[in-house]
């Protein structure tokens, strides 16, 4: 038998089955039709990926499961359809929801909580009239293979206000109108209902082909990596720097920027820098990072003191709206520019990894790496001496290989 993970990412999604022994028997990739993504464009690439996947594949896959962005969301109507464009990962028209608790991951200008307030408060009565579930993007794509509306797991829904330490909605959200938009929660990698039958024919997929509760991408790559004990940890170095520790106890300390995803019995505790590639590609290109980075001595510091940031504005290890870049002075030379644009960002990985360990989170063993950063030698280097914890090499550094094993139950259910 063979299990399908399909990950819907920031730029583009991605498609890996595997059989039962975790090995990879079939890819696929596509980028979005569109510039601005919209549910269209992500049912478009659902059904192109799953076309990419080989039939002999295909015809053998006994579950699916697919992760989205963390705090994407759309509004539908009855039939699961949009009401209106999806509000973005990184949307903030919101502000921060006065309703939801410091401490509570949903108390964020980006959070599901925020969007859904948003559209409560500024949409058209007619629009409104006809909202009746708010869910993820990884929810409504797999909603399209199973065709039950309005089904959510913890892990997407931790922004929404879902209290996963009760497995239950808290009762301050309870009380809002919105309530009645909530979707239904399970944890990931639970069945839901096997796949349309419509769909077993177009896809040549068999008729008991579970589609199961999802995730996030970020929890989709942690998964791939091949943590699994406590102290295990995984950073993720893509256009933004995320990090996420294995820990026996749960953490939300609001001034830190820090939460907490369930994990089976475990908690995942981490946060998201807003440096990482996207400020290096800001400055350099990729064929300038991959030379320039290789004339770097990492044996010297660059003795440049920067804090790299895009703009004005910070989550994690410091929650600070308005904490400025700190890139100056900004040296002639580009290797020695980049050289401590490397090294700044290791020491904001050094910093969130300290505070984890700070607020309880356990000593941490071993680091996994994820995201395009983790093929740049220098920066391994770099990141080494600041962090002095081993580095180790992920499984595989493919969130949909994440999904993938979560269909298969191949790891404890997120």
């Amino acid at each position: 038998m063979n299990y399908l993970g399909i990950d819907f990412g920031t730029s583009g999604a991605r498609a890996i089955a595997i059989d039962a022994d975790g090995q990879i028997v079939g890819e696929g990739r596509c980028q979005y039709p569109t510039p601005e993504p919209n549910a269209k464009g992500w049912e478009q690439t659902l059904w192109a990926l799953i076309d990419q996947i080989p039939q002999a594949i295909r015809q053998h896959t006994s579950a699916i499961s697919i992760d989205g962005t963390s705090a994407t969301v759309l509004l539908c109507d009855r039939n699961h359809i949009p009401l209106v464009p999806p509000l973005l990962y990184n949307d903030t028209r919101g502000g921060t929801p006065a309703i939801a608790p410091t401490h509570s991951p949903a108390h964020s200008t980006t959070s599901s909580l925020a969007k859904a307030l948003w559209w409560k408060n500024n949409l058209p009565a007619n629009i409104l009239a006809n909202a009746r579930y708010l869910v993820h993007q990884a929810d409504w794509l797999s909603s399209l293979l199973h065709g039950q509306p309005g089904i959510s797991d913890y892990n997407n829904s931790l922004k929404l206000g879902y209290d996963p330490q009760t497995l239950s909605y808290p009762d301050w959200l309870l009380g809002v109108e919105i309530s009645p938009w909530l979707p239904n929660v399970l944890a990931p990698g639970d069945a839901i209902a096997p796949i349309q039958p419509q769909l077993t024919q177009r896809f040549n997929l068999p008729k008991n082909c579970m589609i199961k509760a999802g995730t996030t991408d970020s929890i989709a790559a942690f998964l791939a990596s091949g943590a699994s004990t406590p102290g295990d940890a995984v950073t993720s170095l893509g256009s933004t720097l995320v990090i996420k520790l294995l820990s026996p106890i749960a953490i939300n300390d609001t001034q830190s920027g820090i939460y907490s995803h369930r994990l089976g019995q475990q908690w995942l505790v981490g946060g998201a820098s807003n440096t990482g590639g996207a400020v290096l590609r800001h400055h350099f290109s990729d064929d300038e990072l991959s030379s320039i980075s290789q004339r770097i001595h990492t044996e010297i510091p660059s003795g440049l003191d920067y804090y790299p940031l895009l703009t004005a504005g910070e989550r994690f290890p410091i929650s600070n709206p308005h904490l400025p870049p700190r890139l100056t002075p900004r040296p002639s030379d580009p290797v020695r520019f980049l050289h401590g644009l490397l090294e700044g960002i290791a020491h904001i990985e050094a910093l969130g990894y300290q505070k984890l360990i700070t607020l309880g989170g356990g000593p941490v063993h071993r680091i996994y790496t994820a995201g395009g950063g983790a093929q740049n030698l220098t920066w391994q280097t770099l990141r080494a001496k600041a962090l002095g914890i081993p580095l180790v090499s992920s499984l595989h550094s493919e969130a949909a290989y994440g999904t993938a094993r979560l269909a298969a139950n191949l790891v404890a259910k997120a």
